[in-house]
């Protein structure tokens, strides 16, 4: 969380040590001390150079996982593939260290991963999942500007007629960013990155699953509304103007 690479690749090691398989220390501690930087970041109390700093922590930590995470899949018989997911950082960004992350916890899931890189612009991004036959796009970014490349991307999935799930990421993005801007332009289900991925793309739970994000969401949105409602007008704000100086 401090960004301090010192031992890392020790700590590291006695957390596999630890653990009972090195990637639940990717699923576990290192994934919920960036939920943690990203929830700082969104309340201003973190700047994304520290942001950077952690993430790049957090990648020298998978660094040192990768090469056990990897014999332990030689080790086991081959399994069937669970999906086939995009992955791509919005046009305009270059940062994919979370990206990348994610995309070696879902192939560790057994999902197929189709990274089509950094600024990719949404043409390419959607031509690229109608080709490989996606079940499921998950969009990447980390600065401000991304939020809405993200939310053109979802209106292009609707006017274009995608049917799929759209996931979101980036210690930029919200909860509520999602809820409140992506999710109305996307009549499919959009969401933020979410570990149930096998839930979005199962033909018994997805339905179900789907709607419970949607209901989640709109009981955000109506959050919103009534807190915007809940301010004060600019009459009201001159009626209790300050008296200093009369």
């Amino acid at each position: 969380m401090k960004g301090i690479t010192d031992y890392i690749d020790a700590d590291t090691e006695e957390a596999r040590l630890e653990a009972e398989r090195p990637l639940h220390v990717i699923e576990g501690s290192l994934m919920n001390g960036m939920n943690t930087v990203g929830d700082l970041f969104g309340a201003g109390k973190m700047f994304l150079p520290q942001v950077v700093k952690s993430a790049r922590v957090r990648k020298r930590a998978v660094a040192h996982l990768m090469p056990f995470i990897e014999a332990e899949k030689g080790e086991g018989n081959s399994i069937s593939n669970a999906g086939k997911i995009l992955l791509a950082t919005v046009k305009g960004d270059v940062h994919d260290i979370g990206k990348n992350i994610v995309g070696v916890i879902l192939q560790c899931n057994n999902f197929e991963i189709i990274d089509v890189g950094v600024m990719v612009p949404a043409e390419t991004i959607l031509k690229e999942a109608r080709k490989q036959n996606c079940d499921i796009i998950g969009l990447s970014g980390l600065i401000t500007p991304s939020l809405d490349e993200m939310v053109h991307i979802a209106k292009e999935m609707e006017r274009q007629g995608f049917e799929i799930p759209l996931m979101i990421g980036g210690a930029t993005t919200s909860k509520v960013h999602t809820a409140v801007k992506i999710a109305p332009n996307y009549s499919q289900t959009a969401c933020s990155l979410c570990l149930s991925v096998s839930h979005l793309i199962s033909p018994k739970l997805k339905t179900d699953y789907a709607q419970q994000i949607s209901e989640e969401y709109l009981q955000i949105r109506e959050k919103r509304v009534s807190k915007n409602r809940a301010k004060f007008t600019l009459q009201q704000a001159r009626a209790n103007s300050s008296q200093l100086g009369k």
